[in-house]
Parts: structure tokens; sequence; C-alpha cells
């Protein structure tokens, strides 16, 4: 697989993203909390660092980039046949190192796989 973050794979428009967070499940690994919706096309992907915990764009940007990276390198990790909307919310209060991020994005990527294989064997109303 190729480890790319192309902008078809980026969650864009107002209106998805206020349908993922109106209606998507949650889970916290720290420091990341885990929004995510099953899709039909493709997984998507939503970072972000709040501006209410992180004054300077330097800092949200930083962490956005680290977050992503993180998500690029480990994406294989959700099998390919299954489809997610999934947004990424940093809500530590202090900026952690790339390995802390990477070891918790592994973590909520085997945790998505997880659920698309649980839901796969036992679908709900079946």
């Amino acid at each position: 697989m190729k480890h790319t973050f192309s902008k078809s794979a980026k969650l864009c428009g107002q209106t998805h993203i206020n349908h993922l967070y109106a209606n998507g499940k949650r889970f916290v690994v720290w420091p990341l909390r885990v929004t995510f919706l099953p899709a039909n096309d493709a997984t998507q992907v939503l970072v972000w660092a709040p501006k209410s915990l992180f004054k300077h764009a330097v800092d949200r940007n930083r962490l956005r980039r680290l977050m992503r990276e993180a998500y690029r390198l480990n994406q294989e990790l959700l099998p390919a046949e299954v489809c997610y909307q999934v947004a990424f919310n940093y809500i530590d209060k202090s900026k952690q190192p790339y390995p802390v991020i990477e070891k918790a994005m592994r973590k909520a990527l085997l945790r998505l796989a997880n659920m698309a294989t649980a839901d796969t064997i036992n679908p709900v109303g079946g």
C-alpha cells in the first residue's frame, strides 16, 4: 500500500463535518478523541487541534501535521473494504511528542478495524 494522504482522503465540506459530529460515535485514545461514521465510498479523515487549547497557529499546525503523518504511515491497519468518515481531535492541553501521537493513532486505527470486523461478523438487526 502506498503511504499517501491525497485530497480524496481528506474530509472536507461543512455539511459532511456537521453530519459526522452530529451522528457519529466517539471514543478516546489519549491524547486523541476519535469520532467516526460508516461511509459509502472511501475512508475520509479530518485532523483537528483546537484554538482554545493552542493559541499559536504554529502549535496547532504542528499537531495536525504530526497526526496526519501518523495516520498516513499507519492507514493500512484499516481494512480496505471498510470505509469510514473519521475525525481525530487532539484533546490534551500539552503538546505531545510524535511517538505518543503515533501510538495513540495506531490504537485508534486498530480499534476502528476491530469494530469493522465485529460489525461484519455480527451485523445489527440480522
